[in-house]
């Protein structure tokens, strides 16, 4: 496409057409001659488009650009070619001085010869000569195009006019042709910014801004171009602290295999159960950039990986691999964690026992939270926690047809320990005692046990007393709990003999003195309290797992609490195990773990349940002891059975659903059939069994 033939289509309005089919109107903004191709723009939803169109597409839509096109490259043709204009080398045009009489010659010395020829090397694009004009354009070209020539000032500078030397300096210079330039004002049509004025031809700025330059080193530190603000490594940001550990942990967890607890997965009763629960980064800590080195594989693993540092500096990871009964990770809620850990607990408080579920670890794991409710800033939601879950199964199950004839009664307790005293949560704070009777059975004297009848007031009662509970501020909590929190769900008879107990505990973070961020001395001795209290239950802990014959109950107040939790045939208890999962609560998050390792060797490697029968007198039995419990053992028996013959029938089910499809050989599917009615029989005669006895031991009851 020809020069002449681009000027007019700059402007035009023609139709183009769009990708999904479209042809609408848009302007011409700019031609490229050597593509042949015209970028085009237009408006669609106040929002300004544009779009390379080839001109052989444009002239496909507009047929009318190919006359015009045609009729300005044949007089472009016929033009006759102009004579060539005399060039001025120089910037001077023209001069304010008056000229010099004919007969005045001035002498031009060799320097003002030299700053003559270097002004005239500094030209620039803005006083260059035109090239050749083109021929005169028609009336309809100049109503499109409508160009503008720069007319050259043809009279020469009135100071070097009578000068001989410079004239012949000027021979020289028109004797080497000049680089060819665009016009000014082309150059403006072409980009659409009338108010840009070209760079000089000669030396070139330099384009570093000025807060980047050598000299000015202060701020060359703080303020960087954002190609060199942030690099980015292959699992995340440089600028994080301890990116090294960060890439070793995520590349060790490629190599994990993830198995996620789900509902369907088996519970097996045991005596003694721990689980561990990981909590998320908190605000705080992921302000920190602080690093997650917990990894919850799945089916009761849990790995951290410790950072260490050898003595030439290297980093390396210290991968310490630990095994519960259950792994919850960062995703679970509370209910999935109330179905593996207490659930099977409020079960057994109606067979006669006495359950303990109680959560362990530091300051800001995440015990309240699962113990109370999911809090929303301060305000907690009691009704979410293994609390108000618990009071919900309890109830379900005494309304159940199973223990209707125990005709069992609900009553709840909720009490605190703070500085190894106890307070009545229930009844506004009141001191209690916990004193010891002659069959080393401990009891909170004065404990107010409140009737309920439906787990909306075992919930109303969870909120009174948390509302009461004593509570500080440290370092890793804003709103730490300072007391161990126990709420008792107690099943009594009709003659108020117990049934069955179950106690949910809540226990104080354990923490140093260096995380209080007070240094007030009663804040101090809360904290040297707490932390004695929970060293006295790892002593029993500890006492337990080598088989001593003296467990040290009487070292605390929670321990003689927590005393039937661990010792006594009919106990069964459940550690909840909180760790955080951030790099700077590793110390804290080991320390856990390995006391819940221990708890979890005192299951069925321990003297536990001969302890109170060595410490007891032959002669005294509790009230729990006197009770017959073949009925209880029916019942479960009963129940068992119940389960065996619903798995039993959804099998059948699916089995049903096989024989329909149309690809079903009956052949092949007759034995699995056979061995299936075989089993659903046997499982539904043994169910029969379990009823006939149960209705004898109720009668011999």
């Amino acid at each position: 496409m020809e020069t002449g033939s681009s000027r007019l289509l700059i402007g035009l309005s023609v139709q183009i057409s769009r990708s999904d089919g479209r042809v609408h109107p848009a302007n011409v903004k700019s031609v490229d001659t050597i593509k042949s191709t015209v970028m085009v723009e237009w408006n669609e939803r106040n929002i300004c488009r544009g779009k390379e169109v080839e001109v052989s597409e444009l002239c496909t839509l507009n047929p009318e650009l190919l006359d015009i096109i045609q009729a300005v490259a044949n007089k472009a043709a016929e033009a006759p070619t102009p004579a060539p204009e005399k060039k001025y080398g120089s910037r001077l045009r023209s001069s304010r001085i008056p000229a010099p009489p004919s007969s005045y010659t001035p002498a031009v010395t060799k320097a003002e010869e030299s700053a003559v020829t270097r002004s005239q090397a500094r030209q620039t694009c803005m006083f260059q000569v035109p090239a050749p004009v083109p021929a005169p354009l028609t009336q309809f070209e100049t109503s499109v195009a409508n160009p503008k020539t720069i007319q050259p000032d043809l009279s020469p500078p009135s100071v070097l006019t009578n000068s001989a030397s410079s004239n012949q300096q000027r021979r020289k210079n028109e004797a080497k042709p000049a680089p060819s330039l665009p016009f000014a004002r082309e150059a403006i049509k072409e980009n659409d910014e009338p108010e840009r004025i070209p760079p000089f031809a000669g030396r070139r700025k330099s384009v570093v801004p000025q807060e980047f330059h050598k000299g000015n080193k202060r701020l060359s530190c703080v303020v960087k171009p954002s190609d060199m603000q942030t690099k980015r490594g292959k699992y995340g940001e440089s600028s994080r602290p301890n990116q090294k550990i960060y890439d070793m942990i995520q590349e060790f967890r490629e190599t994990l295999e993830i198995t996620r607890i789900s509902t369907s997965d088996i519970i097996e009763p045991q005596r003694i159960c721990v689980c561990v629960r990981k909590r998320p980064l908190n605000k705080q800590e992921l302000t920190k950039k602080d690093l997650d080195v917990v990894s919850v594989p799945g089916k009761g693993a849990l790995l951290v990986h410790e950072p260490k540092q050898k003595v030439d500096l290297t980093k390396y990871l210290d991968n310490h691999i630990f095994q519960f009964d259950y792994s919850f990770n960062e995703n679970a809620t509370n209910d999935q964690v109330y179905n593996f850990t207490a659930k099977p607990l409020v079960q057994s408080i109606f067979e006669g026992s006495m359950a303990t579920c109680f959560a362990y670890g530091q300051t800001g794991s995440g015990k309240t939270h699962t113990m109370g409710g999911d809090f929303t800033g301060k305000q907690q939601n009691s009704s979410k926690g293994i609390y108000a879950l618990a009071a919900q199964d309890v109830f379900t199950n005494i309304n159940h047809r199973r223990y209707a004839s125990l005709d069992l009664s609900a009553f709840v307790s909720f009490f605190e320990i703070y500085n190894g005293k106890v307070y009545d949560l229930l009844n506004k704070k009141a001191k209690l005692r916990v004193l010891e009777d002659d069959r080393q059975q401990v009891n909170v004297v004065g404990l107010e046990e409140v009737y309920v009848t439906k787990a909306e007031e075992v919930i109303k009662m969870i909120q009174i007393g948390s509302a009461c509970r004593t509570s500080g501020q440290t370092s890793a909590n804003a709103n730490s709990s300072r007391s161990h929190a126990i709420l008792q769900i107690v099943l009594r008879r009709k003659k108020g003999a117990l049934h069955g107990k179950f106690s949910l505990i809540d226990l104080a973070g354990n923490e140093r003195g260096t995380d209080v961020s007070s240094n007030d001395r009663s804040t101090l001795v809360e904290t040297a309290e707490i932390n004695q209290s929970l060293l006295a239950l790892k002593e029993c802990i500890r006492s337990l797992g080598k088989n001593s014959d003296y467990i040290p109950f009487r070292m605390s107040t929670l321990t003689k609490v927590l005393r039937d939790s661990f010792i006594g045939e009919k106990s069964k208890t459940c550690m909840i195990a909180m760790v955080s999962p951030s790099m700077s609560s590793c110390e804290y998050t080991m320390n856990t773990l390995r006391y819940a390792d221990r708890v979890k060797e005192l299951n069925g490697n321990s003297k536990a349940g001969g302890v109170v029968k060595s410490q007891e007198p032959a002669d005294t039995s509790s009230e729990e002891e006197s009770v017959d419990t073949s009925v209880y053992d029916a019942i479960s028996h009963v129940a068992d059975l119940e389960e065996k013959v619903y798995v039993e029938l959804q099998r059948a089910n699916e089995l049903v659903k096989e024989m329909e499809q149309t690809s079903y050989n009956t052949e092949e599917g007759l034995p699995n059939l056979l061995d299936h009615s075989r089993k659903l029989l046997d499982t539904v005669l043994a169910l029969q069994t379990a009823v006939d006895q149960e209705k004898t031991a109720r009668l011999n009851h």
